[in-house]
């Protein structure tokens, strides 16, 4: 059944708990944090459209996936891959590419959507959104529609932050770029791309990064005046599993030549998103390619640039196990502990300093973690940690 505004947000609240827990596999060298508890458990159901928008869907065929028979009527509301935190409660999400690939998504209009939880109803609706276009030419290749609405086949955008006028900034993924967009959507300059980087959808070619492996996280720093971009893959010739971490300077709009490490507990793993705590530490999401009984690892690491240890990497401490969050009251219905087992979890915002959101891209139709056979849901939990973050005020500010 299609449906065309977002309902069903399931809202509940338990307290902290204090017993610690022991090491998770995979994270040697440090003891066991205590363990996160969820707070608060939200969906926008899967099949949730734009109304009155564009069909969608048509390179995925037509037969059923999980259930869900393409092509669609409307663009689906799905795949959040990034997430900024508004001061009035509500969030600005952005899409991803469409439908996974970029050869099946050139139907697939990137958007940013305002969605609004309304927790005294248990609902959440799609308060309404922009499309990302490129009215004055700035990206130099060919895109897929001659009225430049960027597409999911033009460019692939996994992560956002918010600058302090209010603009946009993008990470893409088939450059990597960095792309500034503003209020309304419109992309402000040319794509930025990462000097001496290039994945295989770049068109300059001469890749020597992994197929859509580019920005997955990007986040602002604390005076607004930098932007730390991560990316999902290892640049061919470093070392197996490690992923730069990039200062770009916002004023010069340009890489400033700075990096860093951050080493993967394998070099199988991802990243999901990363946002700034302070100057040095960042919020980083590190997970395998699983989903449903099959995941194994779905963490939050707190990552610290200032590399204590000497090892030539950022030093990682892990803040929430999100396959084993506590949930002994049960909240939205769910287990004790509480598993978020979905195969890609891209958004973690900073709510306050003991407390963070989590949502997951659910690749619709694509992604069955939850209920196999079944298209995931776009979940939004709320996660108490154990240990305040000490962030920086300003970050606690930021909306």
């Amino acid at each position: 059944m299609r449906r065309t505004l977002a309902a069903g947000l399931t809202l509940l609240t338990v307290t902290a708990l204090a017993t610690p827990t022991t090491a998770a596999p995979g994270v040697t060298g440090q003891k066991g944090p205590r363990q996160a508890t969820l707070t608060n458990f939200a969906f926008l159901p899967a099949e949730t459209y734009l109304p009155g928008s564009e069909p969608s869907g048509a390179a995925l065929g037509t037969a059923p996936i999980n259930g869900v028979t393409p092509p669609f009527a409307d663009q689906p509301i799905q795949g959040f891959s990034g997430l900024v935190r508004n001061s009035d409660g509500t969030f600005d999400a952005i899409s991803d590419n469409g439908y996974v690939t970029k050869a099946n998504s050139a139907d697939f209009l990137l958007r940013i959507h305002r969605i609004a939880p309304d927790f005294a109803r248990n609902t959440v609706d799609v308060l309404g959104g922009v499309t990302l276009t490129d009215p004055n030419g700035h990206i130099p290749f060919p895109l897929t529609r001659q009225d430049r609405v960027i597409t999911g086949a033009d460019i692939d955008v996994e992560s956002v932050t918010r600058g302090a006028d209010g603009t946009y900034w993008m990470g893409d993924e088939f450059g990597p770029y960095l792309l500034h967009f503003d209020r309304a959507g419109r992309l402000l300059t040319p794509p930025v791309p990462l000097p001496g980087v290039r994945a295989p959808e770049n068109p300059a070619g001469n890749p020597n990064l992994g197929g859509s492996r580019g920005f997955e996280g990007i986040t602002l720093s604390p005076d607004g005046k930098k932007i730390n971009a991560l990316l999902e893959g290892t640049v061919a010739g470093d070392t197996p599993g490690t992923l730069r971490l990039n200062e770009f300077d916002i004023a010069s709009n340009s890489f400033t030549g700075k990096t860093w490490r951050y080493q993967l507990e394998d070099p199988n793993f991802a990243i999901g998103d990363a946002i700034a705590v302070d100057d040095n530490r960042l919020l980083i999401i590190e997970r395998d390619s699983a989903q449903g009984a099959d995941a194994i690892v779905k963490r939050v690491y707190l990552a610290d640039k200032r590399d204590r240890n000497s090892d030539g990497k950022l030093d990682k401490t892990l803040v929430a196990d999100l396959l084993n969050l506590a949930n002994p009251k049960h909240v939205g219905g769910q287990a004790d502990p509480f598993r978020f087992p979905f195969v890609t979890i891209e958004d973690v915002t900073i709510l306050d300093d003991r407390t963070i959101a989590v949502l997951n891209d659910n690749n619709f139709p694509s992604s069955s973690g939850r209920t196999p056979g079944k298209p995931d849901n776009n979940e939004f939990i709320t996660i108490k940690l154990a240990e305040n973050l000490h962030a920086d005020p300003r970050v606690l500010r930021r909306r």
